[in-house]
């Protein structure tokens, strides 16, 4: 069987061929039914991919336009601090004195104005007195003695802030200690 010439093997292909027509071409239908399936599932997965790029980029554009003033909004934090101090260390006899009425009003507006502009843009203070200690909104940064349940928070050194549903600073707050 090995010594058969070319022109035989091509003869006996034909002879194949002829014989069975049908065989042939139910083979050559069902690779192409194969393939076809192929290329709809390859467009399945396509399709599936763009879509998922899309919306991965829709989420990405709306996260940008909501967090865009995060870092600003950090660094006005300090400014707003600063006011809040500024504010809380008038004594009461130069609130109602005429020479310094005029400024305590200016400050007291501006702090007003401060805290509707973070307001609008979703700005809020985190919620820390009498709280429980929540380390993805509050930073500990000291252990006191008191009569309080441990882990609440009894001193607030700094207010934290949210931006929407993100932590922008961390509320800077002295916990309850236990009994010893």
């Amino acid at each position: 069987m090995d010594d058969i010439s070319p022109t035989d093997a091509e003869a006996l292909r034909e002879e194949t061929a002829q014989a069975s027509p049908e065989l042939a071409e139910h083979d050559r239908a069902a690779q192409l039914e194969g393939e076809l399936a192929e290329a709809r599932q390859a467009t399945l997965y396509a399709q599936a991919e763009v879509q998922n790029v899309r919306r991965r980029a829709e989420k990405e554009a709306v996260d940008a336009r909501t967090y865009a003033a995060t870092a600003f909004a950090r660094d006005i934090l300090s400014v707003a601090d600063n006011l809040a101090r500024a504010l809380q260390s008038i004594p009461e006899e130069l609130r109602g004195d005429d020479k310094f009425k005029g400024l305590v009003v200016g400050l007291d507006a501006t702090g007003r104005e401060i805290e509707s502009v973070f307001q609008r843009h979703g700005i809020t203070k985190i919620a820390a007195m009498g709280e429980p200690l929540d380390p993805n909104r509050h930073q500990a940064m000291l252990e006191m003695p008191s009569d309080a349940a441990p882990g609440t928070i009894i001193q607030e050194m700094q207010t934290g802030y949210m931006i929407r549903d993100r932590l922008l600073r961390p509320a800077m707050v002295g916990v309850a200690r236990g009994p010893e």
